[in-house]
């Protein structure tokens, strides 16, 4: 605990409290918890207690685990041999250099070029406006709209709000950029959404109605992840992608997946539209490409898109100061080699099979409606009637008092799901202890969302 290690957890929390703001909460006093060190799938807080790391991160970001000495002295090389410089215009370095050819090599086939930024939300940016620059330069300047789906995350910039479709992240920020619709999501657990019809013939066919009714010579692109993370860990159809793709080809429509979740092994592939046999116009990634160890993320791309996008006169108009940053990108090969030489995208396949089994269980718990689990990603929906499937709402109660008597850290989602997505080097017995507090908890709790005191 190098900074601040004469201070007690108490006078931490208050000077927490007293400085700073936490993104997506408001925690009262005495809610913090300090976390001070990281090995493998464990962390410790302030105050000297160990917990399971189910969220790799908090936010699916840790693939490699925590404590990896290995990315630090990377870091820590590239920052005393250049420390930073741009990579505007004409200058680049070679950390960045061999990321891009390490991410093309990588990337399902027809991925091409790379555009690095320093994180999700800035991909996302990005994207978006690559598809209406792409568009804009092919002639047809009317291509402007954008389809993303309701419950989906694409981050919190102007852009990629109005691609998210959570209505508490854009209360009282005034107008949102025009030119998104937000279609049905993919979630077969409640059937209720689609009426008598199947759910891909049902998303297909709004898909379809809508491309009519704004105009396919109006729509630049659809967004999605290709499987849902805050808004449940929704688990589409097997043939749900496939067939939205040949939609979005049929009318000149750009594919961009966003993959920040998923890429580079979380769902036991190297990146999720291999899952699905997709080959998108567009991938947007971060997160597990440093496995959270220094803020970097890319932008994935066609060759056809990358001409597209650079033909105008001052080449492509978007850039970020940290975007290329050496030790970044160093570290993000040096993650990638890891993932690798373990063998971590096979043992997320293998371990979620595991996990998948040992959630199962949970089944005959009343307040779980469904498990859901692709690689070491996993949700285990709550509801308060089993029969009309009504979720519980929040599970924020659920989540910490996992953590406060289990010692495990689980994710409540936005909707009534608890989600797991641990780091792909978990062992089993520490994913059958988070197994075993989410059931114990759940068995705690009431349909009103109280949990009960251990006997």
């Amino acid at each position: 605990m190098a900074v601040a290690s004469n201070q007690t957890s108490e006078e931490l929390a208050a000077i927490d409290a007293e400085f700073l703001i936490h993104p997506h909460g408001a925690p009262g006093p005495g809610e913090r918890m300090i976390v001070t060190r990281g090995k493998g799938a464990k962390i410790w807080d302030s105050a000297g207690r160990e917990y399971i790391d189910g969220t790799g991160g908090g936010l699916w970001a840790n693939l490699v685990g925590h404590g990896r000495e290995e990315l630090a002295d990377v870091a820590r090389r590239e920052l005393a041999e250049l420390g930073f410089f741009c990579t505007f215009w004409e200058f680049s370095n070679p950390a960045q250099i061999q990321l891009a050819q390490r991410l093309v090599e990588l990337a399902p086939e027809g991925i091409a070029k790379v555009n690095l930024t320093a994180g999700g939300t800035e991909g996302i940016e990005a994207a978006l406006k690559m598809a209406r620059l792409f568009h804009f330069e092919s002639g047809h300047p009317e291509k402007q709209w954008i389809l993303s789906r309701r419950s989906s995350y694409h981050g919190v910039g102007y852009g990629s709000t109005a691609a998210t479709d959570f209505d508490w992240l854009r209360h009282g920020f005034g107008p949102q950029p025009g030119g998104f619709a937000h279609l049905t999501p993919p979630w077969p657990y409640h059937s209720e959404l689609y009426g008598d019809q199947d759910p891909s013939d049902f998303l297909i066919a709004e898909l379809q109605q809508t491309i009519d009714r704004i105009g396919p010579e109006k729509i630049a692109a659809f967004v999605g992840e290709p499987i849902m993370g805050v808004g449940g860990m929704l688990v589409p159809p097997d043939d749900y992608w496939p067939r939205v793709e040949a939609v979005l080809r049929e009318h000149d429509i750009l594919l961009i997946l966003d993959e920040v979740v998923t890429g580079y092994g979380r769902a036991g592939h190297h990146f999720a539209a291999e899952r699905f046999g997709l080959r998108p116009d567009i991938i947007v990634t971060a997160k597990g490409i440093t496995s959270g160890y220094f803020p970097v993320g890319a932008v994935l791309m066609t060759e056809r898109v990358a001409q597209g996008i650079t033909s105008g006169d001052h080449g492509f108009p978007i850039g970020y100061t940290y975007a290329g940053h050496p030790a970044g990108a160093a570290v993000a090969l040096a993650n990638l080699d890891i993932i690798e030489r373990e063998g971590l995208v096979g043992r997320a396949a293998k371990m979620g099979e595991f996990l998948a089994t040992r959630l199962n269980t949970l089944l005959d718990v009343p307040l779980v409606g469904e498990v859901r689990s692709v690689g070491l990603m996993a949700a285990v929906e709550v509801v308060t009637d089993r029969k009309t499937r009504r979720p519980m709402g929040s599970v924020d109660a659920i989540a910490a008092e996992i953590r406060a008597a289990h010692g495990a850290i689980v994710r409540p989602s936005v909707g009534s799901a608890l989600i797991l997505s641990p780091p792909l080097i978990i062992e089993e017995g520490e994913l059958d202890a988070c197994v075993q507090a989410i059931g114990d908890v759940l068995r705690r709790t009431d349909a009103d969302g109280t949990v009960r005191a251990r006997s």
